[in-house]
């Protein structure tokens, strides 16, 4: 599915999140080149660059944040670049004159982007791009106030063996019958070290199935269909704006706005507290509105009458001509298929995806059949009723960047957690921050580090640190 929509080669089975991929990407770059400075748009989310530029103070790896037009490869010491597309304030820009610079120098290109978008816009591998990473969330995963979410990881052929996380092949076992097994398993610095691809073993295999069935139960027309409704309702608002008195940063966009206002920015915040709607505030004073697929001609009608335009969403709609087309007017349009498996085009009624799903549960082992081999934690671990909250909206509708009084809730559950655990453990204090045992690793290198310098010690090595997690 990764592969289909993102035009890229091969795809694993799936990382911790999109900054963790990201950071991999970088890592993933400098294996292939051994070159330690490395390119990132600063218009990616900065959530992402903040992840990056974690993992770079502790590979050694100097990272550079440009716009496109600054990035210098003359001097062939820059071993990849990382872009959005579109990028964090919506836009959508063409990038093939980047890459082209880059290959030419022989730094590789890594895109972070959004698969729903990708299904109505020409996907990164047509135009180049080595590596194609970004998070799945969009593919029926619930906001879960951030997380987690499965990101996704696509390579061109040629960097498959640098690639992090696993993968699955198709081999032929004793009986000459086609079978999947985990190939390359190179990839946990405990087994290969210095050559592991990795020290991230983690795939998020529950969110990764829920995108994958998701692409499954709709197929390629249904995505596009869901694409299409979110960049038309798009469209609608950006109408809207402009005949409110309002100015778009961009013109080109999927399902992201950034606005400078015509009128008095407190106002329209204060109209936006009264339905309930939050904002990106961006700090020169613009704002941010992102749409995704349950918006309701309801919601439009509110963000235009809390942006002052006196129109209803319908009245705009219908008075909206053919040259607001968005991206089908234009050459970022997709024009080749995907997801042509017979897989994606035979479960579109909720009875089929169902039996479907119950094939495939009946092909797996577990419990009834058989012990679970020591190391498959997700599978002895997790019973289905800790799998049930990701069903409860109060948990499941959450955004992450939703001001802290209005996640109350979340909150109260981390003090409690944190108290616990101190308890359990017998420490002060205790972190959230890792997202699997490498992560935790990660983090408590970085503490034990942070803790040196903090002593002047800066001179010290992590490498003769020891963590267990």
């Amino acid at each position: 599915m990764v592969c289909d929509i993102t035009g890229m080669d091969v795809s694993n089975a799936s990382l911790l999140d999109e900054g963790t991929a990201a950071a991999e990407a970088m890592q993933l770059c400098h294996r292939q080149n051994k070159r330690r400075k490395f390119y990132v748009d600063i218009r990616c989310h900065p959530q992402t660059i903040a992840v990056v530029q974690t993992r770079a103070n502790y590979t050694g790896t100097l990272v550079e944040l440009k716009l496109p037009r600054e990035m210098d490869f003359s001097k062939k010491d820059i071993s990849g670049v990382l872009f959005q597309y579109p990028d964090t304030e919506g836009k959508i820009e063409d990038f093939t004159g980047l890459v082209d610079r880059a290959h030419q120098n022989g730094t590789l290109v890594c895109c972070a982007t959004d698969l729903l978008a990708l299904c109505i816009l020409r996907p990164p591998g047509e135009f180049g791009a080595d590596v194609a990473l970004g998070s799945s969330q969009r593919f029926g995963v619930p906001l879960c106030y951030g997380g987690p979410h499965a990101a996704f990881f696509a390579v061109k052929e040629n960097l498959v063996r640098m690639m992090p996380g696993r993968m699955v092949g198709v081999t032929r076992d004793a009986n000459g019958k086609e079978v999947y097994r985990l190939a390359l398993q190179t990839r946990e610095q405990h087994i290969r070290r210095d050559k592991a691809t990795s020290n991230i073993c983690t795939a998020q295999a529950l969110l990764a199935n829920m995108a994958a069935m998701f692409g499954v139960y709709h197929g390629a027309n249904g995505l596009k269909n869901i694409a299409r409704r979110v960049h038309n309702a798009t469209l609608i608002l950006a109408e809207g704006l402009k005949r409110a008195g309002h100015k778009l940063q961009h013109d080109l966009f999927f399902d992201t706005l950034k606005i400078q206002c015509g009128c008095d920015v407190q106002e329209v915040l204060s109209r936006a507290a009264q339905r309930q709607v939050n904002l990106r505030i961006y700090s020169d004073g613009t704002l941010g509105v992102s749409l995704d697929e349950t918006i309701t001609e309801k919601d439009l009608d509110d963000l235009l009458w809390l942006f002052g335009c006196e129109s209803s969403a319908e009245l705009v709609a219908e008075s909206m001509g053919e040259e607001t087309r968005g991206i089908f007017g234009t050459s970022f349009k997709r024009t080749s298929n995907f997801l042509t498996h017979q897989v994606f085009n035979s479960y579109h009624s909720e009875t089929n995806i169902v039996r479907y799903m119950k094939r495939l549960e009946n092909k797996d082992i577990s419990l009834v059949h058989s012990m679970i081999p020591l190391g498959s934690c997700t599978m002895k671990l997790n019973s289905s009723s800790e799998l049930t909250p990701i069903t409860w909206k109060e948990f499941a509708n959450i955004h992450p960047f939703v001001p802290l009084d209005q996640a109350q809730g979340y909150q109260q559950l981390f003090r409690e957690l944190e108290k616990d655990l101190c308890e359990i453990t017998g420490y002060d204090k205790i972190s959230f921050q890792p997202n699997s045992g490498a992560q935790g690793e990660y983090t408590g290198l970085a503490a034990i580090k942070a803790y040196l310098n903090a002593k002047g010690e800066c001179h010290r090595s992590q490498k003769t640190y020891c963590v267990i997690s």
